[in-house]
């Protein structure tokens, strides 16, 4: 056990006092918990605006990738686009707001860029997105102004918020996770409902300018109150896996904490990226987010125009991108919680294993010409194809520790980019080839695949349970 103050942890900015003493207990594998200083202490206030801010921050930013389908006629109109112009100017958004991922977890762990400043830049970045697709012609600059500085800017508050949810809630957080992630999915809606009602040719720009400002406001007013707790910070109401250094754990004063924490234990020590890629278990998530985003982006990409192979026009008008983005944020909602409940590893294969088996069904929709049967598959399909993002970004931290988790996380979420690819570009390689029935049968066989390789996932250096031998009694052992 060490003591000290909280004096020699600096952040940018100002915040409350922070001299409450805290002390550092270790557990048998060696992992510190950090222990003493409640988040008022640190804070000024409770750490619940910690997921508030991050929330109200994700939806603002949801518009660049939700409501884009709704803005794509008049844009293309506007602006003289082709309907491939338009898909690829997305694209590139899609691959640059997932790569900036990655580097900017390495920057924030070194001290060269805070969570506030991240804020900062990926706001005015946003902003400079929106005015290119506002006041550009040329495809070429539209790629690079929101294809590439709006996806630097949007993947810069997506990490942050994710990272900083994760950070403040060690003990519970697959539904804090959940919650902050689905506001990326449903904070679309009030856009998508602008973009076909209230946007056209005549008034775009003047739209465009005004959600670039909107985000711009939004998102640095909650960045302001962005603060990381100190490195192995606890909660001090939950008892750490480890106990007390007098061997007496404080009580636990969340009966919802501790239930998380039997199914989701936490990392059994921090593991710096290089550790987290030699356990063999950051590839593997990797793999996984590859395998799954992909079968996600193709569900997404050609929903709308297998529905009309199959003559299902008017039902796709009432399956809007609007009920979709609905359904895929409550998903990541609803996913987080009940991860803290069923475990976290059980509850994202039964979400890819959902996710699959609605590829078939969509077949199966479609080959029986039932509108009502593609409608709930559809919905089954946007709602797996969403869910699994939280969990990938809780179970990071739940393997590798909260330090570097920014760079961890970032790692594993950076698989979106070859997602991107084969989901889209490869996707409709195979739709031209095998036609609709064998494209959605792969996706649904690609999904099934990262269910399985979920399964080969285990928490690096935690031992598990020996099965008694006949005859003797078992003898509990001490993980950690």
């Amino acid at each position: 056990m060490s003591t000290g103050t909280e004096q020699d942890n600096k952040e940018d900015g100002g915040g409350a006092d922070r001299r409450a003493g805290y002390r550092n207990v270790t557990d048998g594998k060696g992992r510190v918990y950090r222990i003493g200083e409640s988040d008022r202490d640190l804070l000024g206030h409770s750490r619940k605006l910690m997921v508030y801010l991050p929330w109200v921050a994700m939806m603002a930013i949801s518009v660049s990738e939700y409501a884009y389908g709704s803005a794509e006629d008049t844009l293309s109109r506007a602006h003289g686009w082709s309907q491939s112009d338009t898909f690829w100017i997305l694209s590139v958004w899609v691959f640059f707001q997932a790569g900036i991922a990655f580097p900017a977890g390495w920057l924030r762990e070194r001290g060269v860029l805070t969570a506030r400043w991240a804020m900062y830049l990926g706001s005015v970045l946003c902003l400079v997105g929106f005015a290119a697709l506002a006041h550009v012609d040329s495809v070429a600059l539209a790629l690079c102004g929101f294809g590439v500085v709006g996806g630097l800017g949007s993947g810069l508050i997506y990490a942050t918020c994710i990272n900083m949810v994760g950070k403040w809630f060690p003990e519970r957080r697959g539904a804090k996770t959940g919650f902050v992630n689905g506001g990326f999915a449903y904070g679309a809606l009030p856009f998508i409902f602008l973009f076909n009602y209230a946007f056209d040719t005549s008034d775009y720009d003047e739209v465009l300018d005004l959600i670039g400002v909107y985000i711009l406001v939004v998102v640095a007013a909650c960045a302001w109150f962005f603060r990381d707790p100190p490195p192995n910070w606890w909660p001090p109401h939950i008892a750490p896996p480890a106990g007390t250094p007098d061997g007496a754990a404080p009580p636990v004063a969340d009966r919802r904490s501790a239930a998380s924490l039997a199914k989701n234990p936490p990392a059994v020590r921090q593991f710096t990226p290089k550790e987290a890629l030699r356990s063999g278990m950051l590839p593997l998530m990797w793999l996984s987010v590859v395998l799954t985003a992909g079968v996600s982006i193709f569900g997404i990409s050609f929903q709308v125009d297998y529905a009309r192979e199959v003559g299902f026009g008017p039902l796709v008008a009432a399956s809007s991108m609007g009920v979709m983005s609905l359904v895929n944020g409550v998903g990541r909602a609803v996913m987080g919680w009940l991860s803290d409940l069923w475990g976290r590893r059980t509850t994202l294969v039964f979400v890819i294993v959902v996710l699959g088996l609605a590829q078939f069904g969509v077949i199966w929709a479609g080959n029986v010409h039932s509108q009502w049967l593609f409608l709930v598959f559809a919905f089954l399909s946007g709602f797996g194809g969403g869910a699994f993002y939280p969990l990938f970004a809780t179970l990071t931290p739940d393997y590798f520790g909260e330090n570097y988790n920014a760079t961890n996380y970032g790692l594993v979420y950076s698989g979106k980019l070859i997602s991107g690819l084969f989901g889209g570009g490869l996707g409709s390689m195979v739709v031209g080839a095998w036609g609709y029935d064998g494209a959605y049968a792969l996706a649904g066989g690609v999904s099934l695949v990262a269910a399985g390789c979920v399964l080969l996932l285990r928490q690096p250096g935690r031992e598990r349970p020996r099965a008694a031998m006949p005859g003797k009694r078992p003898v509990s052992r001490e993980l950690i």
